[in-house]
Order: structure tokens, then C-alpha cells, then sequence
């Protein structure tokens, strides 16, 4: 393959922020309201579902378990198989077509008649989510600048917890049996997803491709063509002119990785990355699981609250996990990565600890525990944010979205198809001590994550991706 010298990563790092940037931002960051609407959907219809007038055979607990466990091995699947892809193929035209995956297992999920039916298409709505993590992922970090790259991917991951809180909002007029039918109001609820699925697809036509991917994969003419354009943009937009770049990379072009090199890069060239990517991710999955899958369940169960109210209380942990990143997301940029990780893993399980202890005492209500969980995630929702950032950052370009991919899907699946069944099964009764130990257990993980990144972390702020991990086949830098 040909070697080609650019300066392309330094000319996209040095551009101010513009409308352009925003018009990524909306265009890439939307789909986390959509998986966040998605996953809430189904925490907020597990009690309504399991009654015998829904119009399908299903108990909550196979809802919260099974559905739940089918749905996350399927993003997981979905990452691992479109994470390679997005590496092999680019990231436009792979979150074009995961997006489609899952509007179309969204739509037939609404028309499930049996408990097998509605497994599956839950299965390939999660197989569309996950491709969506890698190609998403992997696309904003090469798009942002470098000055930005940390708070922006951080608000954008939060963005996630607007689309839960617009569907347990939503979820409390759809599961009203005095506006709804019991059986169309749940179905209604995915149909909602739908529509929003679409009108992301409508903006997402304008996001270009990735430069670096571009330029790496034999395309540098067309790769430069954009950046020109997107350079004119930007100064047309902020009335100033850009100053020029000395910083240069030496590409070596390639067709694709394998996943012989993949394994290497991961295993024996960054055996220290892996490991961190690995902590990271095994425990934001542990301690979400631990209180969102579920919490319909708990605040039922454990204190009798109607199925069709459990949606106020979820809104306002999840404003409070939306609220997080948005806060705090810039520190990330400023005080810096392995400090604000680091803090918010350990912070957050140190409060789930006392919620835990506050709950075994009966000290809580319905309305207190809310607060609690709302604290906890407010903390916690930076650290999930920042698995996905630091997974983005400290691999090569070549295998940025598999990267991604699958340290989701290994974390996710350790964390997320065990954790629902094992959360399940012990908030199922309502227990006050077994419910305490769902949250010690993912207070423990996501603590084992701080202490792995207080010793591995890696201090990426304003700093170049090809500084941070040079790309396989680069030659030289400078």
C-alpha cells in the first residue's frame, strides 16, 4: 500500500469550535437519547407487561431478566460484529445502517403477541444499539478537537439519561389505563421510539465521514477535500482565520485489520490499556445494572408504588445523571482525565454504599431512595461516559472501533447479562437486605474500576489521538 504524509489530525485539532461542530454533535450524540428512551422503556412497562391484561404472557421478572439479559447480549453481538465493520468499511456508512437495524426491531418489538417474540427483536433492537456505540464513538472523538474531545464526549454519552427521562415521562401517560388500553399503551411506547429513530436518521445524512479514517484506507484526495471544506466552514462561520500547522504523520494505507492484529495490539502491545478499558467498563456496567434495570421492581416492591408512577421517580435520576456530565464533563478537559475518572468511580460507589446501608435501616422512602439513587448517578454517569472516551482515545486509529467494541461488549457482558439476572432475582421480592446487596455489588465494581484507573489511567487531555496511541502504520510524526 502507498505512504502518504498529512497533516490532516492537526488541521481538524487546531479548528475553534463552530456551528459545524454542533451539527456533528446533534447529529452523532442524538442516538443516546434514542437508547436511552429504549432501555427506560422497558424498565417503566415491566410491571404494566406483566399484568394479565397487556395483551402478552410475560412476567416482570422475565422482562427485567430475561429481556433484559437478550437485549444487552445483543448490543453486545452488535458491537463486536459492527465494530469491525466500522474499522473495515467507515463509520458514516455503518451508523447509517445500524440506526436502521434498529428502527426495524424497535417497530416489530411493538407488535410482539408472545414471550419468545418479544425476546427477539429485543435481542436485534440491542444488536443496533451496540453497532451504534462503536461507529458513534469512534466518529466524535476523530471529528472534535482535541481542546474539546473530553467534555463533548462526555455531555454526548449523558445525553443518554434526556432520552430516559423523556421516556418515563412519556411512560406515565402511555401505561395510563384511563388514556390507553392496557395493551396498546406499551406498545405505543416503542412506536415513539420509531419516530425519534427516524428523525435522527433525517439529521445524521449530513455528518461526513471520519478524515482519519478516510485518509488511512486509501482515500487521502478525498480526505482532504473535506477537511478544505470543513476548514472554510468554520471560517466563515467564526469570521477568523485559522493558523497554519507544521505537524505531519507518515501513513502506511491499508485495505483492513484483521482480527489476529486486533487481538495483538490489545493483548501483547497494550496489555496495560486493555486492562483499563476492562475495569472501566465491567464496572459502570455492575453498578447501572444494580439500579436502573430493576428500579420499577424496587420502588413497587419495596414500597408500593403504582406501576404507571414509577416514571416520575425514574425522571429525576435521570435528570440527575444528565446533569452530571453536563457539570462536570469540562473538568475532564481541564483538571484532567485519570483525577475526574478516577473520583467519579470511586465517589459514585462510595454513595451506592450508603444508600445500601440507609435502605438495610429503613430509613428510606420511596421519595428518599429516589434522591439517593439521583446522587449516586449524578456522579456515576461521568464515569460511564468516561469508559467509552478513554476506551476512544488509547487505541490505534486501525482499531479505535473495535476497540470500543469490545471492551463494551466483554464489560457489558460480564456486568450487564449477569447483572440483570442477579439483580433480578435478588429485588424481585421486595427484601430490603437483598436489594442492599444488588447495590454493595455494584458499588464494589464500579469502586475496583477508580482504583484500576488511579494506577493505569492515562492523562489525555488536549492531546492529539495520534499522540496518545500512534496508529499501526504510521511512520513517522512531526
Amino acid at each position: 500500500m502507498t505512504t502518504v504524509r498529512t497533516r490532516i489530525p492537526a488541521r481538524l485539532d487546531r479548528l475553534p469550535w463552530a456551528r459545524w461542530h454542533w451539527m456533528i454533535v446533534v447529529g452523532l450524540g442524538s442516538v443516546w437519547i434514542v437508547d436511552g428512551f429504549e432501555v427506560t422503556v422497558v424498565g417503566n412497562i415491566a410491571a404494566k407487561l406483566s399484568e394479565p391484561d397487556s395483551g402478552l404472557a410475560i412476567s416482570s421478572a422475565q422482562v427485567s431478566g430475561l429481556a433484559a439479559a437478550m437485549y444487552v447480549a445483543g448490543a453486545c453481538v452488535g458491537a463486536l460484529l459492527f465494530g469491525w465493520l466500522t474499522d473495515r468499511y467507515g463509520r458514516k456508512r455503518l451508523f447509517i445502517i445500524t440506526l436502521v437495524v434498529y428502527l426495524v426491531a424497535t417497530a416489530m418489538t411493538a407488535f410482539s403477541f408472545s414471550l419468545w417474540w418479544f425476546v427477539l427483536f429485543r435481542f436485534f433492537t440491542g444488536l443496533g444499539i451496540g453497532g451504534e456505540y462503536a461507529a458513534i464513538n469512534s466518529a466524535i472523538d476523530e471529528l472534535i478537537p482535541s481542546k474539546y474531545r473530553g467534555r463533548i464526549d462526555i455531555v454526548i454519552n449523558g445525553t443518554y439519561w434526556l432520552g430516559a427521562s423523556g421516556g418515563a415521562l412519556l411512560s406515565v401517560a402511555a401505561l395510563n389505563p384511563q388514556l390507553f388500553a392496557p395493551n396498546i399503551g406499551w406498545r405505543l411506547m416503542f412506536g415513539i421510539g420509531v419516530i425519534f429513530g427516524l428523525m435522527v436518521l433525517v439529521v445524521r445524512r449530513h455528518v461526513p465521514e471520519s478524515p482519519r479514517w478516510m485518509f488511512i484506507h486509501g482515500r487521502d484526495r478525498q480526505s482532504e477535500d473535506l477537511v478544505e471544506r470543513v476548514e472554510e466552514q468554520v471560517r466563515r462561520e467564526t469570521g477568523t482565520d485559522l493558523p497554519a500547522v507544521e505537524q505531519t504523520i507518515e501513513i502506511r494505507q491499508r485495505r483492513s485489520t484483521g482480527f489476529g492484529e486486533i487481538t495483538s495490539v490489545m493483548i501483547r502491545k497494550y496489555p496495560r490499556s486493555s486492562t483499563l478499558g476492562l475495569a472501566l467498563f465491567v464496572g459502570q456496567a455492575f453498578l447501572y445494572n444494580a439500579v436502573t434495570f430493576n428500579f420499577a421492581v424496587i420502588l413497587g416492591e419495596s414500597f408500593d408504588v403504582p406501576s404507571d408512577r414509577t416514571g416520575y421517580y425514574y425522571a429525576l435520576m435521570c435528570l440527575g445523571s444528565f446533569f452530571g456530565p453536563l457539570l462536570l464533563g469540562r473538568y475532564f478537559d481541564t483538571i484532567g482525565r485519570k483525577p475526574m475518572i478516577a473520583g467519579s468511580y470511586l465517589g459514585s460507589g462510595v454513595l451506592l454504599l450508603l444508600t445500601a446501608i440507609l435502605l438495610v435501616r429503613g430509613d428510606l422512602t420511596a421519595v428518599t431512595l429516589t434522591v439517593c439513587w439521583t446522587v449516586v448517578l449524578f456522579v456515576a454517569s461521568c464515569g460511564a461516559s468516561s469508559a467509552y472516551l478513554t476506551v476512544s482515545e488509547i487505541f490505534p486509529m486501525e482499531t479505535r472501533a473495535m476497540a470500543i467494541a469490545f471492551f463494551f461488549a466483554v464489560g457489558t457482558a460480564v456486568g450487564g447479562i449477569a447483572g440483570p439476572l442477579v439483580f433480578a432475582e435478588l429485588t424481585g421480592d421486595g427484601d430490603p437486605a437483598r436489594t442492599a446487596l444488588a447495590f454493595t455489588i455494584g458499588a464494589a465494581m464500579m469502586m475496583l474500576g477508580g482504583v484500576v484507573e488511579l494506577i493505569l489511567g492515562v492523562r489525555a487531555e488536549g492531546r492529539s489521538l495520534e499522540s496518545i496511541a500512534a496508529p499501526l502504520s504510521s511512520q513517522h510524526t512531526g
